[in-house]
């Protein structure tokens, strides 16, 4: 297994070289998104509406962040199970999303997609929410404020863990 730093943003060489099974460390700036920021993100691509950041070439981690009242950090970030934003990711895949951050196997529809759109699916750790949340720096809420953890999230993130689960190949890490 390989371990690779990526400085966001993805470029395309970087998705190109990146198999199952390597161990990535990013960082730069990814977006978190839940389903219900996902439905939101959907609709305002469908309608043709300016979203809040750059969806080109950006990165989603499937993530609802616990800060803390008292210092304003992200104490937990664990990642949530991909499979519930199956539906809505070929549209983003279509918009230009490059990586998606989870866990927990894809369906067939995304594993496709992924390979049409030259992205990655990539995977954090389960259970290790508090270990993730030391790896970003810095956070801010960027859309939809009022669906609270489930807010769109801009994360400036420094050597945060992952493994890629689907390549641009299609080649898949996990089993069904």
């Amino acid at each position: 297994m390989r371990t690779i730093n990526i400085n966001l943003p993805l470029t395309k060489q970087d998705i190109c070289e990146l198999k199952t099974g390597d161990k990535v460390l990013l960082s730069g700036t990814i977006y978190t998104a839940r389903d219900k920021a996902h439905k939101q993100l959907v609709g305002m691509i469908a309608r043709k509406e300016p979203l809040s950041f750059e969806i080109k070439n950006s990165v989603l981690y499937y993530t609802g962040p616990i800060i803390s009242e008292k210092s304003g950090k992200i104490t937990s970030a664990g990642p949530t199970t991909s499979s519930r934003m199956d539906d809505y990711t070929p549209p983003l895949l279509q918009a230009g999303v490059k990586a998606l951050i989870g866990k927990g196997s894809r369906s067939a529809v995304v594993k496709e997609e992924l390979k049409k759109h030259n992205a990655l699916y990539l995977c954090a750790v389960g259970g290790a929410g508090v270990v993730l949340a030391d790896r970003i720096v810095n956070h801010q809420i960027i859309a939809f404020p009022e669906l609270g953890l489930e807010a769109v999230y801009k994360l400036e993130v420094k050597d945060f863990p992952c493994y890629v689960a689907i390549d641009v190949s299609g080649r898949v890490l996990m089993t069904e």
